[in-house]
């Protein structure tokens, strides 16, 4: 089997590695994760990771609160769910490296992207933590800073849905679930799939995103193979 995909950025959501729970760590998830994670590995793919925080704390939670102290605070919870999703990765024997955008070297390494870019060639997992290390931008913006910055030739969006709808489908039994949209769409429909910066830097540097649902942890694989299981956001076909 050959993978469609050399290097990409997987972006995994604090709350699904909440599985079933909306706090903390489901240690079946990561576990599974971390297996299908392996397998991709094995056959030659480069992957690194940006993990979220929400299952710990966002920074819009922090009602009254000084933003860039919520905004920090939400970046150290990305830090844990990183050191949780390298001990389970390592304990398979994957090589892994953990940066910070914030450094913290007593845990882990800080951000070095010539630094990043050699682990994955040597075959290790990197994951990236604490965000871009400045306030007011996501870890979706993340994802998409990191993929240009390593020249990912796509990003992994694994979220709790398995796609992008055109409403709430935990709300609405009747939405509809798109195949492809173009990056124009997400942003005159204000989907929630990125938010604006993040959908207008993977726009400026053409790195497609596929969205899919992470309650198949297999799924990872399916995508890195170049199945199409969920929704595919690039630039519109020439």
């Amino acid at each position: 089997m050959i993978p469609k995909y050399k290097r990409v950025i997987l972006k995994i959501s604090g709350e699904a590695l909440a599985g079933e729970g909306r706090f903390g760590l489901d240690a079946d998830t990561i576990n599974a994760i971390s297996d299908q994670i392996k397998e991709c590995v094995q056959l030659g793919v480069q992957i690194a990771i940006v993990v979220g925080g929400g299952n710990f704390w966002r920074g819009r939670s922090g009602k009254g609160m000084d933003r860039t102290t919520a905004d920090h605070m939400g970046m150290l919870a990305t830090v844990i769910n990183a050191l949780a999703l390298q001990d389970a990765l390592e304990s398979r024997e994957i090589p892994t490296r953990v940066q910070t955008a914030i450094e913290m070297r007593q845990i882990a390494e800080p951000y070095i992207r010539r630094k990043a870019v050699r682990h994955l060639e040597k075959g290790r997992i990197v994951i990236f933590a604490c965000g871009t290390g400045n306030p007011y931008f996501s870890t979706d913006t993340t994802a998409a800073l990191r993929a240009a910055e390593i020249d990912a030739e796509i990003i992994l969006l694994a979220k709790k849905v398995d796609g992008v709808y055109d409403s709430d489908p935990v709300h609405n039994p009747n939405a509809v679930k798109f195949d492809r949209l173009t990056y124009i769409d997400i942003l005159n429909r204000g989907l929630g799939v990125m938010d604006s910066t993040a959908t207008s830097l993977c726009m400026d540097n053409n790195i497609p995103i596929m969205v899919f649902g992470l309650a198949q942890p297999e799924n990872i694989k399916r995508v890195i193979m170049g199945e199409h299981i969920g929704t595919l956001v690039k630039e519109e076909d020439k």
